[in-house]
């Protein structure tokens, strides 16, 4: 059957108005998807961007965060073992064990000082015209004229000490230490006088090495209590009374207990039977026995103690003898403010230990040069009181005496000396000490006999 002309033309198009119709809506659906991609996509970059970002960032600190670590171990390694520290990056000590550490101190110290003397003047140049030295004490008799007073201006005691410690891998502890002055001595034609330079020489006090509980060198004698000594303008202050000696020796400390062998030595009165002046005095190396020393201390909050003793031997030539001293000190603390120091000391041969050896270890008692060892005692007594922070004072007093027998050795021996001491020193800064001390000694003979010493001295020191 036949169709309709018309029916055939509207199917194609209505099939074009449908295609027109839905082509559009297609093309916007596809539109619509591609865009929402794009943002997707835009908003991962976004989001990839961020991650690396961070990621650099993080990356960043934690390199920076190395390198701090590095360098603060690199700097922990370096450092000594009690955290102190160093002075520079390199090794101080080229020839010292590996992680040694280095330390140096001292101090400048000017002394200035006018001095009266009853019976002549101490000579110039002399140690009595740097220090408070008994044995220096011009002693002449009835009539005699000290003259005006002098003065001495001198930086001589300034000091210089160095140390260099090491513990080893297995705790083992390693000291050595040296320790100048300028005192004793000049080193060309112009040293040692005011003329114009006053140059002088480096003069050693101590040098030493210890490990663990020994010590090998010269340092204070083990019969010397240093921590009992005064807080003095002068150099001792306490001549008189005190245990003074540095020397070579071979120590053992085991907690309060220390015990030495030092070097020997024999200071002899000669023999002068009731001669006016004393006789000639001489030392001697003749010794083939050490000193041996031993020494007791205990401490707490309420100051210290010890006590010392020392045997000896003695000999002159052929001749020999022996002997052996004690020696009692402290400090006894009196509040925040005020303490008590002190020393007792006595023997037989103790000549050369006290008072920079105002009396001999010896005397002869014969023509063939027989010795007998000289008894000796002294001692001194002095109070510290702190006004202030800044400020603080000492009263001193110290003494000797000797059992000479005239008889023997002359009228003209040391029997006794004694002193008194008063300063005020003051800091007004740290480690600098300004002082000034008026002082009076007196030397007796054995023909009763004395001279007197007036002395006004200052001192501006600075501790480094």
């Amino acid at each position: 059957m036949n169709k309709h002309p018309s029916r055939l033309l509207r199917r194609p198009l209505a099939a074009a108005l449908l295609v027109a119709l839905v082509a559009p809506g297609a093309a916007f659906g596809q539109t619509a998807r591609e865009k929402a991609l794009e943002e997707r996509v835009a908003e991962l970059e976004r989001q990839v961007q961020l991650l690396l970002s961070t990621q650099q960032t993080q990356q960043t600190q934690i390199t920076q965060t190395q390198a701090q670590v590095t360098e603060v171990q690199t700097a922990t390694a370096a450092a000594p073992a009690d955290g102190k520290p160093k002075i520079q990056s390199t090794p101080i000590l080229t020839a010292g064990n590996p992680g040694s550490t280095f330390s140096v101190g001292g101090f400048i110290k000017l002394d200035a000082m006018v001095t009266d003397t009853s019976d002549g003047r101490i000579a110039d140049g002399s140690s009595g015209r740097l220090f408070y030295v008994p044995s220096t004490i011009p002693v002449a008799g009835a009539g005699a004229d000290g003259g005006d007073p002098y003065t001495d201006f001198h930086a001589q005691f300034s000091r210089i000490w160095f140390g260099a410690d090491h513990v080893t891998d297995g705790g083992d502890k390693l000291k050595a230490y040296v320790e100048m002055d300028f005192f004793g001595g000049g080193s060309n034609a112009l040293a040692g006088n005011e003329i114009a330079t006053n140059t002088y020489a480096v003069t050693l006090r101590q040098a030493y090495v210890s490990w663990n509980k020994w010590l090998a060198g010269q340092t204070w004698s083990n019969f010397q209590d240093t921590a009992a000594l005064p807080d003095a303008v002068d150099f001792v202050g306490v001549t008189d009374g005190t245990t003074f000696v540095r020397q070579a020796q071979v120590r053992y400390t085991s907690g309060p207990w220390s015990f030495a062998l030092e070097n020997p030595n024999t200071t002899v009165q000669a023999y002068a039977p009731f001669a006016a002046a004393a006789g000639a005095r001489t030392t001697t190396g003749d010794n083939n026995v050490p000193d041996l020393t031993a020494r007791y201390a205990m401490k707490g909050d309420w100051g210290h103690f010890s006590v010392a003793g020392m045997l000896r031997q003695f000999k002159s030539g052929d001749n020999t003898d022996s002997g052996g001293a004690v020696s009692v000190s402290g400090k006894f603390n009196l509040g925040a403010s005020d303490d008590i120091r002190y020393m007792a000391n006595a023997g037989a041969g103790i000549g050369r230990y006290m008072a920079f050896g105002l009396g001999s270890d010896v005397v002869q008692t014969s023509a063939f040069g027989d010795i007998d060892a000289l008894t000796g005692y002294g001692g001194f007594v002095a109070w510290r009181h702190a006004f202030s922070r800044s400020l603080r004072g000492n009263l001193m007093y110290a003494a000797s005496h000797f059992d000479n027998d005239a008889a023997l050795v002359g009228w003209g021996v040391t029997e006794r000396s004694q002193s008194f001491h008063a300063n005020l020193i003051y800091s007004p800064l740290p480690k600098l000490d300004i002082g000034a001390e008026i002082g009076w000694g007196q030397r007796s003979l054995e023909d009763d006999r004395e001279g007197d010493l007036k002395r006004f001295q200052t001192t501006v020191k600075y501790s480094f």
